[in-house]
């Protein structure tokens, strides 16, 4: 299996998801060793290509990341993107809508958080909550959500019209690892501050959220946009696959720097 092996698309059943264990590693043979050097390998090339991305001005990258409560969204932006930049990496997280979100359309505030020339920009959830969230909890009548799909098609097409490349990740983890990492929360004191009462309304809701999840990847998978499940019950598998994508991704940019408008070689220093 390749890393672009867990691809769905509209023949997959409705509860796909749930079929697919978190535990798989497609497209690596190795163990957690080999994975976490070859991480920092890519990590190397990762910050080059994001300096790269900077001078060179023409490009920019938006990183979409979707996942269950639990599922890794944090820390997978606190591994994969440490030692990069900072100047020309930005993430915008995205919560319930505020009155004023809510008297625009649905991508009035993503579309301000969108990356500019030379930009990472990584969204720790994002306009699909319009077509998950607000589907799975009823926020909207079915008529309403189900155009949403349509609307994120030309958004991410616009983007990507104008050079904007988009990749993204669902994050994918097990019912069971879910549980596990909820019960670490409330056992842990220094992670206590993270459980949300919440999420354990929302876990009763999870073969809903996986139809979701199935149906947002198909209705919006393309070739400019792709998505990627990732399985994620492991973490340094996800680092690495996540890393690797994101790698090639960038190469095939055929990002340069810029040439000076003068000859350095007239140019004294004193």
């Amino acid at each position: 299996m390749s890393l672009t092996a867990l691809r769905l698309d509209a023949d997959s059943p409705p509860h796909v998801l749930d079929t697919v264990s978190g535990d798989l590693t497609p497209g690596y043979k190795g163990g957690q060793a080999k994975a976490k050097a070859e991480t920092e390998r890519l990590r190397d090339k990762l910050i080059e290509l994001q300096d790269r991305l900077y001078a060179d001005g023409r490009h920019c990258l938006l990183v979409v990341l979707q996942a269950m409560d639990t599922g890794g969204k944090d820390g997978t932006i606190r591994r994969v993107f440490s030692g990069v930049n900072p100047a020309g990496v930005r993430m915008a997280r995205f919560k319930g809508p505020t009155p004023i979100e809510l008297a625009h359309d649905f991508l009035w505030r993503v579309h301000a958080q969108a990356p500019e020339k030379g930009e990472i920009v990584i969204f720790n959830r994002s306009h699909y909550e319009d077509v998950l969230t607000v589907r799975v909890n009823e926020f909207a009548p079915r008529h309403i959500w189900q155009k949403r799909y349509g609307h994120i098609r030309a958004f991410e097409q616009l983007l990507h019209d104008e050079g904007t490349t988009i990749v993204k990740f669902y994050l994918h983890i097990d019912r069971d690892e879910q549980r596990a990492r909820l019960q670490d929360r409330l056992d842990k004191p220094e992670k206590r501050w993270k459980f949300d009462a919440h999420d354990l309304d929302q876990r009763k809701f999870w073969p809903q959220y996986m139809e979701a999840f199935r149906d947002a990847i198909v209705e919006t998978d393309r070739e400019h946009a792709p998505w990627y499940v990732i399985p994620s019950n492991r973490k340094w598998y996800r680092d690495y696959a996540i890393m690797r994508i994101l790698v090639d991704t960038l190469e095939r940019l055929d990002l340069r720097y810029p040439e000076g408008d003068f000859d350095p070689a007239t140019v004294r220093v004193e």
